[in-house]
């Protein structure tokens, strides 16, 4: 019984696990049914389970035999239907073909004239095709026509843009076609083309300006006269740097008055070249040509005369080309060597003044040059270059200056010279360039031309000395003496009461000497202006100097004219006379350099004259020569002495050398009584050292008797 219930059981477990297996092959697709039918097979029940899959098969026959039953009746009224159709789609079929058939025999014109149409459109679109393919050829052959235009008129940086244009905006849309091939090959060989052409024009520029630095120069120390600039000009040394950091307005802003135009940059002058229409030729690079505009109001500066194209249109082609530090150098190389060039003096510069001015002109005219340049380029040249290049040219021109000037003799070159190197400093320093080294170098010079002077007032001096009769000055109006005090300090009220004709008891040396002093002050004080040196300064230098021409040249001269074999003893006595009276006028000549310098003589370290100790001097000389000159005298008197020793009778007469003695010295005594006062008792002194060995003689005392 169990074993029933066992069977049963598992009876009831295969159909239900039956009934799922046919389950789940209804609802599975066909195609994923193998693994449910291998389980099937691999178990032991499989005749039942066929036996039930038959079964569940019959069931759906029987179910879809009911289905089509119930729908029958619609199937066969579907069909009847469709017979219908079939009929009246014949006509409807017969009807479309003849009328396609009389269609086709209607439109075969139009078809013939579609087709020419079809050709016109496809003609048509192939123009169209071809008019924008040429559109876009167009502009890169005008562009490379503009380009050719503006290198045969020598417009090259708006050659070098139209050529960066075609390269970069019109040659690519049009790239596929051969002859722009054969442009974009020719391109590195226009630009060489424009790279050559600018540096031959470059090469023009630089030797055309080496050529007329000169007058660049000329024409900016003309300007450095002019009164709208004087006040720029005359600054002192210590305000050198206001001066330069005033120089950047002064040279962007035209000068009240003066009319000068301002500076223009370079990229100023590129944006007016590129937007000209007209070509500009470039053949006058270098210096412009100025003569015909002399009518013109405006006064061209010293840039002005030079036309900078060159330089700015080769910079920008450079940098264009990416070759900026190579033209840089070159540029810079280029400029050292005409520097040199224009450093190296002339070798007869000392003989005329035109030769300082010109070696000046062209060392002005190359800074102005470089300093334009450094103002309206952007890194051509920098404040290092420029001042490297003027510390070369500040010692070469200060050493040739020292060189040439040793020559010169003639103090009025020296002057000329030493106002050409003020002009010159003065006019560099407007540009921004120290200067301190030439005005330094210039109180050198100034020691040379004291020397100078000191020779030529030796001259003046020798040929008044020589020229002069040694006899007081004679006056037989009132306008000779106003002329002579006029001339002279000197104060005599005796003098003055006294009525016409009347003498000066000085000779006519003693006035133009005086003169000649003054003279000389004023040419030292023309040497000391525009020096930028205190009043102080300027006081001692004149003082010194005049020192020298008192204690050297004049006590020389003096002193060659009392020391000569045939002076006599009236010309040594007015000399004494005649220095007296320049002693006593070395008060008036301290008054007179205090009146021009502006310097009190109290004022701490201030030089006195020595003109007193001068005089003194050659007074004492001519004393002596004096004292000597009577000795030798009285000496030859007493040397003719011949006495009779036999004669008994003496008589009344004295010898023949005592008569001459005597009036010898009578004569003697009549000179010295011109002398003043003080003199002639100093006079009689030596006289009578003289005379003592006569008193002890009776012919003597019995003549004088």
């Amino acid at each position: 019984m169990e074993r029933g219930k066992m069977a049963e059981a598992e009876s009831l477990e295969t159909a239900a696990e039956h009934e799922r297996i046919l389950r789940e092959i209804e609802s599975t697709d066909t195609a994923c049914i193998g693994p449910t039918l291998r389980s099937v097979y691999d178990g032991e029940e499989h005749g039942r389970f066929m036996e039930k899959l038959e079964t569940r098969i019959r069931n759906h026959d029987r179910e879809i035999e009911k289905m089509c039953n119930f729908h029958y009746q619609g199937f066969v009224d579907s069909i009847t239907e469709l017979l219908k159709v079939r009929g009246e789609a014949q006509k409807l079929k017969n009807q479309v073909t003849d009328t396609n058939r009389k269609l086709q025999h209607e439109g075969k014109e139009l078809v013939i004239a579609m087709e020419e149409l079809k050709q016109c459109r496809l003609q048509q679109r192939n123009i169209s095709a071809t008019v924008d393919k040429l559109m876009l050829c167009l502009p890169v052959l005008e562009m490379y026509s503009k380009l050719r235009d503006q290198m045969k008129t020598k417009r090259h940086y708006p050659a070098l843009k139209t050529l960066e244009h075609l390269e970069h905006t019109y040659l690519p849309q049009v790239s596929h076609y051969r002859f722009c091939k054969v442009m974009v090959d020719n391109i590195p060989k226009l630009r060489e083309e424009i790279k050559d052409v600018s540096m031959s024009d470059l090469k023009d520029f630089l030797e055309s300006i080496r050529k007329h630095s000169d007058k660049i120069g000329e024409t900016a120390m003309k300007q450095g006269n002019d009164p709208y600039v004087a006040e720029d000009l005359v600054c002192p040394r210590e305000e050198a740097q206001q001066q330069r950091n005033l120089d950047n307005i002064i040279l962007q802003q035209p000068r009240i008055g003066s009319k000068r135009k301002p500076k223009k940059d370079a990229y100023t002058i590129f944006d007016t070249e590129i937007g000209s229409t007209s070509p500009k030729s470039e053949q006058d690079s270098g210096i412009l040509d100025v003569e015909d505009e002399e009518d013109d109001e405006e006064v061209p500066g010293a840039q002005d005369l030079v036309d900078f194209s060159p330089v700015y249109r080769c910079l920008h082609i450079y940098s264009v080309l990416g070759a900026r530090e190579t033209f840089e150098n070159y540029y810079r190389k280029q400029r050292r060597k005409q520097a040199r060039l224009v450093l190296q003096p002339p070798s007869n510069m000392h003989e005329t003044l035109d030769g300082y001015r010109k070696y000046f002109n062209q060392i002005v005219g190359f800074f102005v040059v470089e300093d334009h340049i450094l103002h309206t380029t952007q890194g051509l040249v920098n404040r290092a270059y420029i001042d490297e290049l003027w510390e070369m040219a500040l010692s070469k021109t200060i050493a040739a200056l020292r060189t040439h000037s040793s020559y010169c003799s003639d103090p009025n070159l020296v002057l000329d010279l030493k106002n050409l190197i003020v002009l010159f400093a003065d006019t560099l320093q407007v540009y921004g360039f120290p200067v301190n080294q030439l005005f330094d170098m210039l109180l050198e010079i100034r020691d040379q031309y004291s020397e100078t002077l000191l020779k030529k007032w030796s001259g003046i001096f020798r040929n008044i000395l020589d020229s002069d009769n040694y006899s007081p000055i004679p006056v037989t109006s009132e306008e000779i003496y106003k002329k002579v005090v006029g001339q002279f300090p000197f104060q005599d009220t005796e003098l003055e009461k006294q009525p016409f004709p009347k003498k000066f008891p000085f000779s006519e040396f003693v006035p133009k000497v005086y003169n000649q002093i003054k003279e000389f002050i004023y040419a030292c004080l023309k040497f000391s202006e525009d020096l930028h040196l205190s009043s102080t300064e300027v006081d001692d230098m004149i003082r010194k100097s005049t020192n020298l021409l008192l204690t050297r040249t004049l006590s020389s001269s003096l002193q060659n004219v009392i020391k000569r074999k045939n002076i006599g003893l009236t010309e040594l006595v007015q000399i004494i006379i005649n220095t007296t009276h320049l002693e006593k006028s070395c008060k008036y000549l301290e008054e007179f350099i205090t009146n021009i310098t502006n310097v009190l003589p109290e004022t701490v370290h201030t030089t006195k004259l020595y003109g007193t100790t001068t005089f003194k001097d050659a007074r004492h000389a001519a004393e002596e020569e004096i004292y000597t000159n009577l000795n030798q005298k009285i000496d030859q008197f007493l040397q003719l002495a011949d006495y009779d020793w036999m004669t008994g009778d003496l008589g009344n007469k004295a010898s023949d050398y005592l008569v001459d003695l005597i009036a010898f010295l009578r004569n003697t005594f009549a000179v010295f009584t011109h002398l003043p006062d003080n003199l002639i008792a100093l006079a009689i002194f030596l006289q009578m050292n003289y005379l003592l060995p006569l008193f002890q003689d009776g012919d003597f005392f019995q003549h004088l008797q």
